[in-house]
């Protein structure tokens, strides 16, 4: 009897130093990732130097000190700001100095003809009402296709070709031309005329190359080289048969 208990004493302690040394090898529970830190506030002009190709388009937001306004603006909830940005091949399309000759006041407000003062996702726009109103006071007309958004100014047009920020707020669309508001430029043509197409046809006009060729006459006589060395001919062997 007492074999039994003390053997089942012994099976208790066995179980229970099981119990502690698999407790103590179990790996501590890994602690909760820290939180993502908080986005930094949003600056338009580290977006276009973010996305390259945008050097004149910044020159005009600093000048005008529009790049400020943008951002201090994104910082309000409501109603947020949609802004078309031209590539820098866009304003190659211009004729030369057309930026410069725009007084501040007209660059100011070309750069404003840019931006809507609300914020435009691309489904957004197939819902839109025409002419929509810019932050320049000047409107121009959205049409849609599909995904494609184009906008036309009366003087010019333009496709949206990529997103290149949005966070709700403020959405920030590549453009492939300058929108030239009709206000500013009314009919006067400032872009560019496109180079003439260069024919890569051939003619089909057989060109003839003129041979020159070298005619031998025989009114000269025989050639005297010629004579003479038949006449040696003739002689070698007329003497040879002698020497034998």
């Amino acid at each position: 009897m007492m074999k039994q208990v003390l053997f089942q004493f012994l099976l208790f302690l066995i179980f229970l130093l099981h119990c502690t040394t698999t407790s103590a090898q179990s790996p501590a529970e890994a602690p909760a990732a820290p939180p993502p830190p908080p986005s930094g506030p949003v600056d338009i002009i580290t977006i276009l130097k973010k996305a390259g190709n945008f050097i004149t388009f910044i020159r005009l937001l600093k000048n005008t000190e529009l790049a400020e306004q943008i951002n201090a603006q994104v910082k309000k909830s409501n109603p947020g700001i949609t802004l078309f940005a031209p590539k820098d091949d866009a304003f190659s399309d211009l004729k030369e100095g057309t930026l410069n000759s725009l007084t501040d006041k007209k660059q100011l407000q070309l750069v404003q003809f840019h931006m809507l003062p609300a914020y435009y996702s691309i489904l957004q726009f197939q819902t839109a009402t025409n002419p929509m109103q810019t932050q320049a006071g000047f409107q121009f007309n959205v049409t849609c296709s599909d995904t494609q958004v184009n906008i036309t100014t009366g003087v010019d047009g333009a496709t949206l070709e990529n997103t290149l920020f949005d966070n709700s707020h403020l959405a920030v669309y590549q453009v492939d031309h300058v929108l030239l508001p009709l206000d500013l430029f009314g009919s006067a043509s400032v872009l560019t005329p496109p180079k003439p197409e260069t024919s890569t046809g051939t003619d089909d006009t057989p060109t003839t190359t003129p041979t020159t060729t070298t005619e031998t006459s025989d009114a000269t006589g025989p050639n005297p080289h010629a004579v003479a060395s038949i006449a040696f001919g003739v002689a070698v062997g007329a003497i040879f048969p002698l020497w034998l």
